[in-house]
């Protein structure tokens, strides 16, 4: 996807708190203008969900809750189906229904997102069990 320019107009103070946050994160004022600007409207097209940093980068998650990815990778796992697997990974993740719900609805937005980071997880927990089996390989 190309990127358009647009002159936008912002108060000194704001455009000075931009660029310290920019250097301090090692990118460009515009480029930490349009990644807050897409978390904002994400956040404001579905409530309930934020933005964290992380080892991986920055990902969607529940308010006070686990990354969406998370609930996904969850009720992936679950042998329930349709509300029932709902329910149960609201259950299983001390979550309520609507917490669940609205990682999904959040996922039905940006599905190629979430699954790439619930497959990043799948191969760090591959590395790490592979790791894991040469180190008892190396101490039996």
């Amino acid at each position: 996807m190309g990127s358009s320019p647009m002159s936008i107009r912002f108060d000194e103070m704001l455009l000075e708190r931009l660029r310290r946050r920019a250097s301090a994160q090692e990118t460009s004022p515009s480029g930490l203008a349009q990644r807050l600007i897409d978390e904002g409207l994400r956040a404001q097209e579905h409530p309930g969900i934020v933005f964290r940093d992380g080892p991986t980068g920055r990902r969607a998650a529940l308010v006070g809750g686990p990354d969406v990815w998370e609930v996904v990778a969850a009720l992936r796992l679950s042998s329930a189906r349709g509300e029932a697997a709902v329910a149960a990974t609201a259950e299983e993740m001390s979550l309520s229904v609507a917490q669940v719900k609205t990682a999904l609805d959040y996922y039905g937005a940006y599905p190629d997102e979430i699954d790439a980071q619930v497959a990043e997880n799948e191969r760090a927990a591959e590395d790490a069990y592979a790791a894991w089996q040469a180190q008892r390989r190396l101490l039996a």
